[in-house]
Parts: structure tokens; C-alpha cells; sequence
């Protein structure tokens, strides 16, 4: 009789999430996509969040259609998602409010504030994560510079990830893997780096204790598993951070290679057995994120598909919804090297109408400016090369 296993993975990334159901037979596994939604940043008048409430929505019904799926046999349930982003909570375990989207305006400026406070070179001896504005040191130094009410109120940091474990066992963690994303953590310690958080006036009280991958948390919460219909279900944290997931994934024979995750963002490293914190990685901006059995990643962030994400989501605002599979096709029909641009310069790291930030830039280089109107079957658009 064959031993047949079913266990959940939730995925969450900057754009959509999904979730996927393993089911492990006869030695072999198989993945089937269970159910598929948007994620996206919502803007409201105080700046730019994430609508972690439908996000939760969503994976309740993503758990419930694949519980049914597999007759209410599911084993467990794992979940990931982007890092740096995250949430506070108060005294009683309630969400202080609707989590800031890392690529909010209030971060701009933070960072020559942080070297002010501590040197660049402290600071990455502290953390070896890589410099960027979007970092959670970065957007916490905000909230102090601001001097941000929520801090008077709140007790616990909880991780994006972190938050849909408690909200899916009632369980608090700190998962390893994501808060090597924070700039908040000191890697050869694996401990929180105080002297950095006491620098930036941010309250190392809000810090818990840090929750190795693979650590089974509890069980589905009664109330969540009612509203899924499903009962008994082990929560398991694994590399929450959705890169950390794709690399322990990689089918390698050895450990001598390189890899690169694509999605909204590009991350491309090597996977290493101890944190490279040195002149040389500070030099390059090269970043360590913790991994699973004891390995690390040295890596760096480069700009993914962001630019070409905002531009679909330009175009669908005026109107025009044109799908990745003809934007493709079209890129390949256009004709190339028209301009080059640098995907990572700041000016397109904030959303809004990326397709007249291109063009402004290829005006500003003093390149050739994209002014073609591609037609397709039903639609066309300017700037679209």
C-alpha cells in the first residue's frame, strides 16, 4: 500500500502568491498549484503598506482548496515570503497597524542619517547585510526619527512571515533566515545587534528570540481550521525568507556554484558555511543571509522584474492589460539597444508611472528616448520599448 504524504507550502512574493501542495509517493514528489493571487502595495494618506488582510484572506482560501483537494489529509503547512518588511504587535498580540511597504518615501534620506549615528563600517561589522534604504534598520530608524506613536505601544517585532505563523498558530517566532534580512541582527552571534538598534533609538525590548528553520511551531489554530476546513495540521517554519526556500531547493551535486533567484528582485550569490564580513564585502555591498543546515549566503540584491511589474501595472491603470506572455513577444519583435538603462538607480525605486520615468531617464542620459507606438492585435501604448 502506498504511503502517500501531502504537505502545503504558502509563497508569498512582492507580486503575487500561490499556494503549492507536495505530495510525496512511491519516492517521488509531485507539485500541484492549488490557488493563485495578486499582492501589491495600497497607498494611503500616510504613506505606502502592504493590505496584509487580504493577503490573510487569501492563504485561508488557498488552505482550504487544497485541503480539499487531497480529502482533508494535509501534514503540514509552510510559509515564506519577501523580507525586510514587518510588523509590530502590542501588549495582547494584536497588529498595530497595516505593515509599511518597503518602498515607502519615509525611507529616503535614512541612510546618511544611520552613518551619522554609527559609522557605515560599524555598522556592517555588526550586521554583514549589504546598504540599502528598503532594509529594516533603515525603515525602524524612520519610525524613530519620526518619532512614531507606534513604538509607545508596541511590544513585539514580528517579520512579515512571522506574522502569518502567529496568525496561523498563535505562536511567536523569529525565523532565522528572514531576520538575517533585517540589518538588525548580528550574524556570528545569531543575536540581535543591540549596539546597532541602541544607536538608532530603536527598543531592543521589541526583539524575541530567534526560531531555527525547520522548528515545528504547533497546530493550526481551531478557529482557522474550522473557517478551512481542515483539522490537525502541523505548522512548520521553513526558510521564511523566500530566497533562502529557492536555494536549499537548488539540485546541486555539490556546494561549488552559484545561483541567481529572479523575481521582483534579482539575488545572485553563493551558498557558504560561515558569514563573509570583511573590508572586501562591505567594499562591494555584498550582503549575508542566513540559510539552512548551518549554510549562508553571500550574495548581493540587484534590480529583478520591479521595472517591468511597474510598467504592467502602469498600463492596466490606463487601461491597457496587456499579459507578460505579449510584453515578451513584443520585446523581442522591438528593436534593440535603443537605450540602456540602469535598473537599479534610485529614481526607479518608488512606484508610479515607470514607463514616463524610462523615458525621462533616456532624456537625461542623452540617449535616444522610446517614442514608438507597438501595436498588438487589440491594443497599443506609447514608450513601450
Amino acid at each position: 500500500m502506498t504511503n502517500t504524504r501531502n504537505y502545503l507550502a504558502i509563497d508569498l512574493g512582492a507580486e503575487s502568491g500561490r499556494t503549492m501542495v507536495g505530495t510525496f509517493a512511491d519516492a517521488h514528489l509531485s507539485l500541484t498549484e492549488t490557488h493563485r493571487f495578486g499582492n501589491g502595495p495600497v497607498r494611503l494618506s500616510d504613506g505606502l503598506h502592504w493590505d496584509v488582510l487580504h493577503l490573510w484572506s487569501e492563504i485561508k482560501t488557498g488552505i482550504g482548496i487544497s485541503s480539499a483537494k487531497v480529502n482533508k489529509s494535509l501534514e503540514s503547512i509552510g510559509l515564506d515570503t519577501w523580507g525586510v518588511d514587518f510588523a509590530l504587535l502590542d501588549s495582547q498580540g494584536a497588529l498595530l497597524s497595516n505593515p509599511f511597504h518597503y518602498r515607502d518615501e519615509r525611507t529616503d534620506g535614512m541612510l546618511e542619517e544611520a552613518f551619522r549615528r554609527m559609522p557605515r563600517a560599524e555598522i556592517f561589522s555588526h550586521t554583514g547585510v549589504q546598504f540599502m534604504q528598503i532594509n529594516t534598520l533603515v525603515q525602524l530608524l524612520a519610525m524613530s526619527v519620526q518619532r512614531s506613536p507606534l513604538f509607545d505601544v508596541a511590544r513585539t517585532f514580528v517579520t512579515i512571515p512571522d506574522l502569518f505563523n502567529y496568525w496561523l498558530s498563535g505562536e511567536i517566532t523569529n525565523e532565522f533566515t528572514n531576520t538575517t534580512t533585517t540589518q538588525c541582527l548580528d550574524p556570528r552571534k545569531r543575536a540581535w545587534a543591540i549596539p546597532v538598534l541602541k544607536a538608532m533609538d530603536i527598543p531592543s525590548s521589541l526583539f524575541g528570540p530567534i526560531t531555527d528553520p525547520g522548528t515545528r511551531i504547533g497546530h493550526l489554530l481551531p478557529g482557522v481550521a474550522q473557517e478551512t476546513g481542515t483539522s490537525g495540521v502541523q505548522i512548520v517554519v521553513p526558510a521564511c525568507h523566500d530566497t533562502g526556500s529557492a536555494v536549499v531547493a537548488v539540485p546541486a551535486q555539490n556546494q561549488d556554484f552559484a545561483w541567481i533567484s529572479s523575481g521582483t528582485w534579482s539575488i545572485m550569490g553563493a551558498e557558504v558555511q560561515e558569514p563573509c564580513v570583511n573590508d572586501r564585502a562591505l567594499e562591494y555591498n555584498f550582503t549575508n543571509e542566513g540559510g539552512v543546515f548551518g549554510t549562508w549566503r553571500l550574495c548581493k540584491n540587484i534590480m529583478g522584474l520591479w521595472l517591468l511589474q511597474e510598467c504592467k501595472r502602469t498600463w492596466a491603470h490606463l487601461g491597457e492589460e496587456i499579459s507578460y506572455d505579449e510584453i515578451t513577444r513584443l520585446a523581442a519583435e522591438a528593436r534593440p539597444f535603443l537605450a540602456v538603462i540602469d535598473p537599479d538607480d534610485n529614481r526607479f525605486l518608488h512606484p508610479g508611472n515607470m514607463p514616463e520615468r524610462i523615458q525621462k531617464y533616456c532624456a537625461d542620459t542623452n540617449q535616444t528616448v522610446p517614442q514608438t507606438r507597438v501595436k498588438s492585435s487589440a491594443r497599443r501604448w506609447k514608450g513601450s520599448h
